[in-house]
């Protein structure tokens, strides 16, 4: 398998990276110790090279309504500058994937999609687009590389790195994005902390990358990428989603727009499942004796049974965390079994996040 690799691939191995594959690229795991850069992250600044993902610009007349058909989340509630979270979904109401779009300007718009359905997504955006007559031009910018610099200090460390740029982004609110000095800077992210996601050229991000680490911003792989969104309880794409799960049923129902009468892709069966009533639904567990937690363990509850969809060991709590799909009528503070290898655990219904901005919050 000829696995792909991001601009920062060599400065990753001088760094004694472990490499492994991801979503169809060879990506650092941890650079020595994942609970070290999870750390790093909550309590003072970390970043990642999140170039694998794909940035795509979509322009020209007809823009806007193509994305309003294609996503659940209505864009037409953005200006310019700001950017919102949102599912693409099949006319079954499954997630196709999980994404943010960025309005750059009337009829300009960027997404951020998924490394591992970045084809797929750009197949099914082209799909849409020609079967609905929209003129608008789609084009994925292999051409960028992307850094995530996040934690308490990380947008603090980031301007130490890039003083130039500190004035055009030191007012920007989450959600908000502002292209300066070649860069386009959004302070978003998917660790649960502050801190901002950087799209730049690609000959340029191993500059970006040594002049981060001079200022003292600690390299992070996907090991705490992992651990930092679970414990933020943001969904991973492929594991507690995919195109057999609904928003409803991923606990995403916030990122669906079924107030205005926009007709966008899955609508019809998102109001027939809301109709119906959900089956199923995404919760945290929080292991209550020893053990790990992980995908694919089955959990009984007093309504029947479910499923982890992702799990782990907390490093900020010290306890073993998951998400779960269970039924519907479960609800939080009740107790749950979890079948650990043939050994029952009890575990605590909670409601995700379990940390957010360092703090625990279960």
């Amino acid at each position: 398998m000829n696995l792909k690799r991001t601009p920062l691939y060599e400065i990753h191995l001088a760094a004694g990276a472990r490499m492994v594959e991801f979503g169809g690229w060879e990506m650092p795991l941890h650079y020595g110790s994942q609970i070290n850069e999870h750390h790093a992250v909550r309590r003072d600044a970390g970043m990642f090279d999140v170039s694998h993902m794909c940035a795509v610009d979509i322009e020209g007349f007809g823009a806007q309504d193509l994305l309003r058909t294609l996503l659940a989340n209505d864009v037409a509630r953005l200006t310019d500058g700001r950017a919102l979270y949102s599912v693409m979904l099949n006319e079954a109401g499954g997630c196709l994937d999980d994404l943010i779009v960025y309005r750059l300007a009337a009829d300009r718009y960027r997404l951020v999609v998924n490394a591992a359905t970045a084809d797929k997504d750009l197949a099914w955006i082209e799909q849409v687009r020609a079967s609905r007559g929209f003129e608008a031009a789609i084009a994925p910018r292999r051409d960028l590389a992307m850094l995530a610099v996040q934690g308490p200090n990380g947008r603090t460390k980031f301007w130490q790195a890039r003083p130039q740029v500190q004035e055009a982004t030191a007012e920007l609110k989450p959600f908000s994005a502002a292209q300066v000095e070649g860069l386009f800077v959004a302070r978003t992210g998917y660790t649960g902390e502050d801190g901002f996601e950087i799209l730049l050229p690609a000959a340029q991000a191993p500059g970006l990358w040594r002049d981060l680490v001079g200022a003292g911003v600690a390299p992070c792989g996907l090991g705490a990428r992992d651990t930092l969104r679970l414990e933020a309880g943001m969904n991973l794409y492929g594991q507690d989603m995919d195109e057999s799960v609904t928003p409803l049923e991923a606990n995403l129902a916030w990122t669906v727009d079924l107030k205005t009468p926009r007709d966008f892709i899955g609508r019809e069966a998102l109001e027939r499942q809301r109709a119906i009533g959900v089956a199923r639904q995404l919760v945290g567990l929080k292991l209550l004796a020893p053990g790990v937690l992980r995908a694919h363990q089955r959990v009984a509850t007093a309504h029947g049974e479910g499923e982890i969809t992702s799990g782990s060991f907390s490093p900020s709590l010290a306890c073993a965390i998951a998400l779960a799909r269970l039924p519907a009528a479960v609800a939080a503070g009740e107790q749950v079994t979890v079948d650990l290898r043939g050994r029952a655990a009890p575990a605590l219904v909670v409601r995700p996040p379990f940390v957010r901005h360092g703090k625990a919050l279960v």
